[in-house]
């Protein structure tokens, strides 16, 4: 089969390599459309080596392992590909755990499809693991409808952050305290003016940004809860100094609260007391697969009930041979609100 090894620059060269074998707990998949994510690019870059990087699948079922009971030959499904671990995406074939792997209704595209698994569930990690906010199906959730619940998300127009806006709405997680940039009109049809949500473009400045964001934040009693999906710049400094002007606006004590980021690295700028974490998606192939288990279904839920889309794509040309230039256009910051995914039978070789 055909597959596309992700080096440092991005560099990709297209190999001739085996189709991998699914153990009694994975799905071989044959890929229709991979997605890709700029963690694509920034690990080759990180640790140096060659692999193939892709993590997001959508496909047909094509082989399961003995223990594998959801999925059978034929299945249209999308899956999260473990990181770093044999079988990814940028392949005419890949492999899933069956617990990161979920059916993909009728209507639902190739293309919708490959743009969800990973950075959905990251956004689901994010604000349910990490922020513990109420999962939608919760009393809780069904009782926030009349307590606000300010949340900022931080980078709204990306694949994460349109969908943490969808779940956050789902959990009734209100006023949405977006910031987004050149794609801020993509994010006002997810969120609900009526009910507080707002838009805030961060092309304004800084202090345009944190104002707006108190500003917000005081009509609903303040803001206790950010998702930076962003994690680098000023977004960091801004969220800090909301939380910073927000404690003082409620009477000078010591901000508070919770803040995750989804890069990791030393994070400058946020007042004591706001307690900080980074959001890893890869923990649902550890210590957290009930939790991926059960997410990835609710989003085959919503996408056959409609309340949950996934972000907008832009097919690559030329299949595997496009993967360089989308990774070099994501390093370069030229993605707005759009997530880059490849149709693998436009691969030069496939099918031949």
């Amino acid at each position: 089969m055909k597959e596309a090894i992700v080096s440092k620059g991005p560099s990709v060269r297209i190999v001739d390599s085996p189709i991998p074998e699914p153990n009694d707990d994975q799905v071989l998949i044959k890929v229709v459309v991979s997605g890709s994510n700029p963690k694509d690019w920034k690990l080759p870059n990180l640790f140096g080596d060659a692999i193939n990087q892709g993590d997001d699948i959508a496909g047909i079922v094509e082989k399961v392992g003995a223990n594998v009971f959801e999925f059978k030959p034929g299945d249209r499904v999308a899956a999260f590909h473990e990181m770093r671990t044999p079988g990814g995406s940028y392949a005419e074939y890949a492999i899933a755990w069956q617990h990161t792997t979920f059916h993909i209704p009728a209507e639902t595209t190739f293309e919708e499809a490959a743009a969800i698994p990973l950075a959905a569930m990251t956004a689901a990690v994010a604000l349910y693991q990490r922020l513990g906010l109420p999962q939608p199906w919760s009393p809780e959730a069904a009782a926030a409808a009349s307590t606000p619940t300010p949340l900022i998300i931080y980078g709204a127009a990306s694949a994460v952050g349109i969908y943490a806006v969808q779940l956050a709405q789902r959990s009734n997680i209100h006023p949405l305290l977006c910031v987004a940039g050149r794609a801020r009109d993509h994010v006002e049809r997810f969120i609900d003016r009526a009910k507080g949500d707002v838009v805030v473009d961060y092309r304004e400045g800084d202090e345009a940004v944190v104002s707006a964001l108190v500003a917000a934040a005081g009509q609903s009693g303040g803001v206790r809860h950010a998702l930076d999906a962003v994690s680098e710049g000023s977004s960091i400094a801004n969220i800090g100094e909301v939380f910073r002007r927000v404690a003082q606006a409620s009477g000078g004590g010591a901000a508070n609260g919770k803040v995750t980021f989804v890069l990791g690295g030393e994070k400058q700028g946020l007042p004591e007391g706001v307690e900080k974490s980074i959001t890893m998606v890869g923990c649902v192939h550890k210590e957290a697969k009930d939790f991926g288990y059960v997410f990835f279904r609710y989003f085959a839920r919503g996408l056959q009930e409609g309340w949950f889309k996934g972000q907008r794509t832009e097919v690559v040309p030329g299949g595997l041979g496009g993967i360089e230039t989308a990774l070099t256009n994501l390093r370069d910051g030229k993605a707005s609100g759009v997530k880059y995914v490849f149709r693998i039978a436009e691969t030069e070789g496939v099918g031949k």
